[in-house]
């Protein structure tokens, strides 16, 4: 409300856990009743970290990712990865398994003699936690004339073999061939797995993760002149996909599949003007999407984009975009509000990274010290920030008890009268302050010609005898004892400014 200035907590260190690598991707997940982090490191490995008891354990070793990988989450059961090179992958909480599914079975020979459907096996994943493939027969005089995958499997490295057995026949064969995917973002969307790679978005059959060659599933390349260069981003929020670019945002929705199989779907250019390339910094909040790019803060509510960061138009020109762009939601003060951390060429300072956040149209300003990413996290009912800073891990805004220094600046409040000035001769200020610490409010009333002495006001009392001397207290341990009021307290003080 009005006059009601909040003080932000500080930062906390998470059960003083530490990566094994420098992190240099970061974002929450689900599996079942289990909430993680997911942290993608510079040496290609990646672990986790369990927000149930703040445990870490290992998802992949060194060497498994590259840079760029991404992730999203099937349902409450896997977590997809998606990475530039080495494609796409599921961890199911336990095993890391590539998404090397079986594509098509040919028939190479149709044999003979089968009287009834043959058995077909498929030999097992190559990788631990995989899933089986598995196929039926079909016969048509006497000869295996088609293989039906019912299921494609996941962790095959290599392309299985095939045997077809029984069915009163011999003679017949067949080989499989694998599918696999890279690419530079994914999302879950509408009961399939949404994959881009440079302009085409390639999605899965319905209600599969690991089918990408059935005739429900397909994919779409983006030819419109308003999307420049290739895909930044996807992301899943208010029943759309959207799909961000440099300068152009599109949404896939109302996804259907017709009497013959095939997927239906829109696709609206919402934006032809502008994106994004700062994949990071794009999140649902609300019922809108923010995201930021190289000269602002934007909101896309619906199909109309509209600049938040106004105020911040003086900020812009120092922020350094080489360095991560990250961004997330947070409670502050049972507020929802955004985030976004970028490193701040200080013109007065040295570079600093700092956190402009947003709620209802207004802007301020955090630091949380030198992060180097952040992501929000659902736990517990209540919408989470964490960071890192190398190899760390931070929850941001969660330190109510360590001191906060804070400076709080009002305008100057003009006079409207050319021939008389204004005299201050009291100030006073309302505060809530802890009731276990000692809170100083160092006050100065100000001009345009200057500023007054700092008058000094405190939350403690002070104690006086008869004689107005001094009374120390003192405990049992002869440690001194000081008395504090806390909570709600009327500060006020004599003062001399005139202007």
């Amino acid at each position: 409300g009005l006059g009601n200035v909040k003080i932000v907590p500080g930062v906390t260190n998470v059960a003083n856990l530490s990566f094994a690598n420098t992190v240099v991707y970061l974002s929450s997940a689900n599996i079942n009743t289990t909430d993680y982090l997911i942290a993608v490191e510079q040496d290609g490995r990646c672990e986790y970290i369990n927000l149930n008891n703040n445990t870490k354990g290992n998802v992949a070793p060194a060497g498994t990712f590259t840079t760029g990988t991404q992730i999203s989450q099937w349902k409450n059961e896997r977590v997809l990865f998606i990475d530039p090179t080495n494609g796409y992958k599921t961890w199911d909480g336990t095993n890391l398994v590539s998404v090397g599914s079986v594509a098509n079975i040919n028939i190479t020979a149709g044999g003979s003699g089968y009287t009834s459907a043959p058995n077909v096996a498929i030999s097992a994943p190559n990788q631990t936690g995989g899933v089986q493939a598995t196929a039926t027969a079909s016969v048509t005089g006497n000869v295996v004339t088609g293989i039906t995958l019912t299921e494609r499997g996941t962790g095959y490295t290599s392309a299985p073999s095939v045997t077809i057995s029984g069915g009163g026949g011999n003679g017949a064969t067949a080989n499989a061939t694998l599918f696999s995917q890279s690419g530079t973002a994914i999302q879950s969307f509408s009961g399939r797995v949404w994959i881009a790679q440079d302009r085409t978005v390639y999605y899965s059959a319905s209600d599969k993760y690991n089918d990408f060659t059935s005739v429900s599933a397909g994919s779409i390349t983006l030819t419109d002149a308003t999307l420049h260069g290739v895909i930044v981003q996807l992301l899943s929020a208010n029943n759309f996909l959207y799909i961000f670019g440099d300068d152009s945002i599109n949404v896939f929705s109302d996804v259907r599949v017709t009497t013959t199989g095939t997927t239906l779907f829109t696709n609206t250019n919402v934006s032809a003007s502008v994106g994004t390339r700062l994949k990071y910094a794009v999140f649902p909040y609300f019922r809108s999407v923010l995201f930021m790019n190289e000269y602002g803060v934007y909101a896309l509510v619906g199909s109309t984009t509209s600049k938040l960061s106004d105020s911040l138009d003086g900020i812009f020109p120092y922020i350094d975009f080489t360095q991560n762009v990250t961004a997330g939601q947070v409670l502050l003060n049972n507020i929802l509000c955004a985030a976004f951390s970028f490193t701040y060429n200080d013109p007065a300072a040295s570079p600093r990274v700092i956190q402009a956040v947003f709620f209802e149209k207004k802007w301020f300003l955090t630091s949380q010290g030198t992060l180097t990413w952040i992501d929000s996290a659902p736990f517990g009912g209540k919408v989470n920030l964490y960071g890192t800073s190398g190899t760390d891990l931070k929850r941001l805004y969660a330190d109510s008890t360590s001191n906060i220094s804070s400076t709080i600046t009002t305008a100057l409040l003009p006079m409207g009268d050319p021939i008389r000035d204004k005299q201050a001769l009291k100030f006073a200020f309302e505060a809530t302050s802890p009731t276990d610490k000692v809170s100083t409010f160092s006050v100065t009333v100000d001009s345009e010609r200057g500023a007054s002495p700092t008058y000094t006001v405190y939350n403690y009392i002070t104690w006086y005898n008869n004689n107005l001397q001094t009374i120390g207290w003192t405990n049992n341990s002869s440690q001194s004892v000081v008395w504090v009021t806390g909570g709600y307290q009327l500060y006020k003080n004599d003062a001399q400014q005139w202007g």
